[in-house]
């Protein structure tokens, strides 16, 4: 293993904590720490990252926020039923499965919630604080894995959901992550908070298959000075996020990112969509397949096309694992701001970083250095802004008589 086993235990809080994905970083997280399974697909768990200081899988503490009141070990059964996850597995760990459900709170905002968006994002923050204080947690990560939200309609719309969130973590002192296309830490508003806060953050929209495979071959078909002339793709998925997708809105929000990586790799934007089609008998799993049109030498015409088939959760939870031990450990090292070293997890990462994932992976295995040898904020050492220092958040936030963009009345989001 990578870290200590003596090192303070981190609380991880997702945001749809009942969903797949989540259910399946639980799970995932106590069967590799308890030795049941290999920790495949975990690049924090390979040699590069030995001491760099981030804490062991076993210190992770786990609750969330959701919607909805499935618990946990039973969507393990589900999950086990539709082959995401092996036989036996969430029996084995029903225990564990059990303890995180019961630190997951209601989250929102719901039909017929009253709450102002100042209401709602103090509410969420008093969960995470009351989290880290009852377990005795050095520091908690906030990670968005819920279903993807429709794009923001514009200035003057409510703040999303995945805003208010990423919003009362920093209120919370939270580093924040975000796994998902949905506005979060981008939204102008938050982007100003998260600046004054000094949080570090990371997303977003994580990069699990197709896009995965599109950030390796645009490079490519560059590098080879071979012309681009159209690059279409399908995705076939079903499970939350099919049902999710199938408003265009959120559609248009996942695509945006699929098509920036051939932008950025290939200096130029080819011909070609890519669609996003449900299928709810496809569960957890999804196809995406690509057709590349592109010119040879003398003009010859030629076509690569590439299929990808694999399972959401079990794609995406060792990267949610990784992104919350790299955060945490980002966060206990004093770093703040944008982690563009993550880019490497994400279609549409955050700061000033490539698109290739040949350098997204060259920068990530610097930081992991660059973590090595920095040192720990503990008790008494100067770090920057914790909970309540130095940050804004939205004026007026919980402020009686004071108003502002926090007194709207947000719409309703669904959590996976």
């Amino acid at each position: 293993m990578s870290a200590s086993l003596s090192r303070p235990r981190v609380g991880v809080w997702l945001i749809g904590a009942r969903g797949s994905v989540a259910t399946t970083v639980v799970t995932g997280c106590t069967a590799v720490a308890a030795g049941l399974h290999p920790p495949t697909g975990m690049v924090t768990e390979t040699p590069a990252f030995t001491d760099s200081g981030l804490p062991a899988l076993s210190d992770l503490v786990f609750g969330g926020h959701d919607t909805v009141d499935c618990p946990l070990p039973k969507r393990a059964e589900t999950l086990t039923t539709g082959g995401v996850l092996p036989p036996g597995l969430a029996t084995a760990v029903a225990a564990e499965l059990a303890a995180a459900d019961r630190e997951i709170r209601p989250g929102g905002p719901t039909a017929g919630d009253t709450r102002s968006e100042a209401q709602l994002i103090t509410a969420f923050a008093d969960d995470i604080r009351d989290f880290l204080h009852r377990h005795e947690l050095e520091r908690a990560v906030v990670v968005n894995v819920a279903s993807t939200e429709p794009a923001c309609q514009g200035a003057d719309a409510p703040l999303p959901a995945s805003t208010l969130y990423a919003l009362a973590a920093l209120r919370a002192g939270c580093p924040y992550v975000n796994f998902t296309p949905s506005e979060g830490m981008h939204h102008p508003v938050a982007a100003r908070e998260a600046e004054e806060s000094g949080m570090p953050y990371a997303g977003r929209d994580g990069k699990t298959g197709q896009t995965l495979l599109r950030s390796v071959l645009g490079p490519m078909f560059a590098q080879r000075a071979l012309t681009v002339r159209a690059w279409s793709g399908t995705n076939l998925l079903g499970g939350g996020d099919g049902a999710a997708l199938a408003d265009p809105a959120a559609a248009a929000a996942k695509n945006a990112g699929k098509e920036r990586v051939l932008a950025d790799t290939l200096g130029t934007t080819p011909q070609g969509e890519t669609h996003i089609d449900d299928v709810p008998a496809l569960g957890d799993w999804k196809t995406a397949w690509d057709h590349i049109a592109f010119d040879g030498f003398l003009g010859t015409r030629m076509v690569l096309q590439t299929t990808w088939q694999g399972c959401d959760s079990a794609l995406a939870a060792p990267l949610v694992l990784d992104l919350a031990r790299l955060a945490a450990r980002a966060h206990e090292a004093g770093l703040s701001g944008p982690l563009d070293a993550l880019a490497f997890y994400f279609k549409d990462p955050v700061g000033d970083a490539p698109s290739g994932l040949a350098e997204q992976y060259e920068a990530l295995i610097g930081f992991a250095g660059r973590l090595r040898g920095a040192g720990a904020t503990g008790p008494g050492t100067p770090r920057p802004a914790g909970p309540g220092e130095g940050a804004r958040l939205l004026q007026g936030a919980g402020e009686a008589g004071e108003p502002g963009p926090a007194e709207r009345t947000n719409g309703t989001e669904g959590l996976r």
